[in-house]
């Protein structure tokens, strides 16, 4: 069983004038990740399956056009467990949850389905083989992040936040010898590399995870930026300016010396960003929806920009499985009976 949700772009749009004055470049892979589409599936699911309401612990992802879709739906997004009504159902967003919100669940007889993407899933794995090990964690990412606060408590005791190469000189450890690093799964790679890179000359034995903890979707967005932002006067990335990644994009780029804004839609675009400028590149953060893709290149086109054209820098086709609460509830649920011709 795999997540269903589409994010298609309406090729309809896409018109490549070479002669054109202004164009657009439309970066690809851009938008919805794997965990995204999961993750809004399985509200989807459990809305059809179960009825309203349902409660999702946090944004579900962080786009506030996705989560004000499925709120109309019959979502309730809470910020606390505490805040959804003993024994009712509850949905964990993709950014991961600790330990002390699956005891509190518990507790509150809560009826749990987990839409915590794979990808950080496998991070909370990693912390607590790291603790049970004895190894001291250090933990790189964004402090006021969800789903840092959900991988900090795996092992809140033995784990440390950095968010800077120059926070690793703060850092005091009980065996330098016996430390282990892991990573927020949405930080630009640039950022993670200088501190890593911080992290393994102050501490020559670190240890870290066999394979990056950077998921696939937010390198190979960034990868596409570095890519083409060369050929750009302006960069726009869609996206909510709580989201990670988008944000993270907006830094590739303008580590690059090209301009870059983050907008949520194509009312964010402030018609002076368009003076003088001839060539735009657009992409789209992780959980931002093509839709509001779309809406840009509209508002482009009528800006002047007659040619669009997609440059898909690497393909992308990875699928993550639905998980068994949303699976056994769609086994369980009628078959729609055949309509005879």
């Amino acid at each position: 069983m795999t997540a269903t949700s589409t994010n298609t772009f309406n090729a309809d749009l896409i018109q490549a004038f070479p002669d054109a004055e202004k164009r657009v470049l439309l970066l690809k892979p851009r938008g919805f990740c794997a965990g995204v589409v999961r993750a809004i599936d399985i509200v989807r699911i459990a809305l059809e399956t179960f009825g309203a309401p349902i409660y999702v612990r946090k944004e579900i992802v962080h786009n506030r056009f996705v989560v004000n879709e499925l709120a109309e739906k019959g979502a309730i997004f809470v910020d606390d467990i505490d805040d959804v009504p003993s024994g009712m159902r509850v949905i964990y967003s993709a950014h991961g949850v600790s330990p002390a919100v699956r005891e509190r669940s518990k507790e509150r007889k809560l009826k749990v389905i987990d839409a915590t993407c794979p990808l950080v899933t496998k991070v909370h794995v990693e912390a607590v083989k790291f603790a049970k090990q004895g190894y001291s964690l250090v933990l790189i990412g964004h402090r006021d992040h969800d789903e840092i606060e959900g991988t900090l408590g795996e092992a809140p005791d033995v784990t440390q936040v950095v968010s800077s190469a120059e926070e690793v000189e703060s850092l005091v450890v009980p065996d330098p010898e016996r430390v282990a690093y892991l990573t927020q799964t949405t930080l630009s790679l640039d950022e993670a590399r200088d501190i890593i890179t911080a992290l393994k000359a102050r501490f020559p034995k670190i240890a870290g995870p066999h394979s990056q903890d950077i998921c696939y979707a937010t390198e190979n967005r960034q990868v596409a930026v570095k890519n083409v932002a060369h050929e750009a006067d302006l960069v726009l990335v869609v996206g909510s300016d709580n989201s990670s990644n988008s944000n993270r994009l907006v830094e590739v780029s303008r580590n690059l010396s090209t301009r870059s804004h983050l907008i949520e839609n194509s009312s964010s675009i402030q018609p002076e960003w368009l003076e003088g400028v001839k060539t735009v590149v657009l992409t789209a953060g992780a959980s931002a929806p093509e839709v509001l893709v779309e809406d840009v290149v509209n508002y482009l086109r009528q800006k002047g920009f007659g040619s669009v054209e997609e440059v898909e820098v690497m393909p992308e086709n990875v699928r993550f499985g639905l998980p068994p609460e949303i699976v056994q509830a769609i086994a369980a649920a009628p078959a729609i009976p055949a309509v005879s011709a």
